[in-house]
């Protein structure tokens, strides 16, 4: 017998799995969030992702996340673009070795809530620097606000370096899972929230790795054949000033060859600047993504370890600017942008994106996004990015696994073709995305349902459009008011 009952089971406390167990727990659902590591909040805080990129749809969660954590001094900022090797002339040697973020304290949250409509990102300085603002963020805040935020509910149990062992199925209903901890706890609704959807593959859901052929969907920009390949992987470390005494290059462990060793040349990077004025370094990519998965998670980490290394002398060599500067932290878990993808009710494409939600017919839009399809490494056949006309809308049935009536997904392995989840895999959206599962799971238990494809679109919808969640374009007033309220 079950030792303990609950309402809702997430697995995972990533962006989704956050989203999910709190929105659910705020709508009085009993909840049970398992997490396998120590601390909350997934790629976004252990995989040093600290930082939300520009997009709409980051209202709801995450935007009462952001006014928390900008009550606490130098947890959260805005940043606005500073040099980027693509936007300096040809007279400028060194160019900057990618792309600088930097925190901008005349800009608010309402700044980070677009992206679309730039041109390529060669010719797009002058719209960039107007229009894309992110949101750079301390993980160790970040991760502890979350946990307060669920803990205050009052509705949601926590259980850290947690997880999963063994289901118990009968027919499409999911009913109870045995933990690590020795307990077996059971549930009327879940939530697969894990970065690899765990859960939804170990009950037999069917699922996708790599690139589908263009046939499959008819999508322009998949290739002509399925491959097994994946968008690239990065460990992400930080960068802290030296004393004026130590400056120089720091040396290379004796089992670090200095030339690059994994491509032709070193990838260029992302330096995004903390509040305190340390830089986040998100190189693009550091591994294949195909490699990582082969190589397995804590052979593909330990490499990684050594090729940042690597990077950073590259570096300071080349732009003698960082040499003021010292690696102070790296991340513990890897960035890993792209794992297996459910096969669910609906499978959001590239067709999507194109038509925009001026031109999509889906009555269970629970969120939008414009993220451009964004792919890292040049193995993928598709590296770079392409910027989007309008914003999009996801369905609520790319939550739904057809094969379990009372499991949802949400996460980057959602219902997405590979082309598609380069876009949608943004940690606001999968956030947004847990809003959505967690509020499906409180009306289904309100009205007493066994599955969550039952539950009304048009209820769901309008549950999220009060608990102030971005699901239409334009923004209406009533959403800009709300936006302004941000240290409220």
């Amino acid at each position: 017998m079950p030792i303990s009952q609950f309402d809702l089971i997430v697995v995972g406390s990533g962006s989704g799995g956050f989203g999910a167990a709190l929105a659910a727990a705020r709508l009085g659902v009993r909840v049970l969030l398992v997490e396998k590591s120590d601390s909350l909040g997934g790629n976004a805080a252990r995989g040093g992702v600290n930082n939300w990129e520009p997009g709409v749809g980051g209202t709801g969660i995450p935007f009462d996340l952001f006014r928390r954590l900008n009550k606490i001094p130098n947890a959260i900022g805005i940043y606005s673009y500073g040099r980027h090797y693509k936007w300096q002339g040809k007279d400028v040697d060194p160019k900057f070795p990618g792309g600088e973020l930097l925190i901008d304290p005349t800009r608010s949250y309402l700044d980070s809530l677009r992206c679309f409509g730039g041109p390529a990102f060669a010719d797009a300085e002058a719209f960039g620097r107007k229009h894309w603002h992110g949101v750079p963020f301390e993980p160790d805040f970040y991760s502890a606000e979350m946990e307060k935020m669920l803990v205050e509910t009052g509705h949601c149990t926590i259980w850290k370096s947690t997880a999963f062992t063994d289901v118990n199925v009968d027919g499409s209903r999911l009913c109870s899972l045995r933990l690590t901890n020795g307990d077996t706890v059971d549930a009327d609704f879940f939530v697969d929230a894990t970065a690899d959807i765990l859960l939804a593959r170990r009950l037999h859901c069917r699922t996708s790795l790599g690139q589908e052929s263009r046939e499959l969907y008819d999508e322009p920009s998949a290739p002509r054949s399925p491959n097994d390949r994946l968008n690239g992987c990065t460990l992400i470390y930080r960068i802290s000033r030296k004393g004026k005494a130590t400056r120089g290059i720091d040396p290379l462990p004796a089992s670090v060859p200095s030339p690059c060793w994994w491509a032709d040349e070193y990838p260029i990077a992302v330096y995004t600047q903390y509040p305190i004025g340390d830089f986040n370094v998100n190189a693009l990519p550091v591994m294949a993504g195909r490699e990582a998965y082969e190589m397995g998670y804590e052979r593909a980490y330990a490499e990684c370890q050594r090729r940042i290394l690597a990077h950073w002398h590259h570096v300071q060599l080349v732009f003698p600017e960082f040499q003021d500067f010292r690696i102070s932290w790296v991340a513990p878990g890897l960035g890993i942008r792209e794992g297996p993808r459910l096969i669910g009710r609906y499978i959001l494409t590239e067709h999507d994106l194109i038509a925009g939600i001026s031109d999509q017919t889906h009555e269970d839009i629970i969120t939008i996004a414009d993220h451009p399809r964004d792919t890292h490494g040049a193995d993928t056949g598709r590296a770079g990015t392409s910027e989007l006309t309008e914003p999009y809308g996801v369905p609520f049935r790319c939550l739904l696994p057809v094969e379990i009536d009372n499991l949802a997904v949400a996460c980057r392995g959602a219902s997405f073709s590979s082309v598609a989840a380069s876009s949608c895999r943004l940690s606001r959206t999968m956030m947004q995305l847990g809003q959505a599962a967690g509020t499906a799971v409180a009306l289904a238990t309100k009205d007493h349902l066994s599955s969550l494809a039952t539950v009304s679109p048009s209820v769901l919808r309008a549950s999220l459009e009060i608990q102030h969640v971005e699901i239409s374009w334009p923004r209406s007033p009533e959403m800009l008011r709300h936006l302004s309220e941000e240290n409220n």
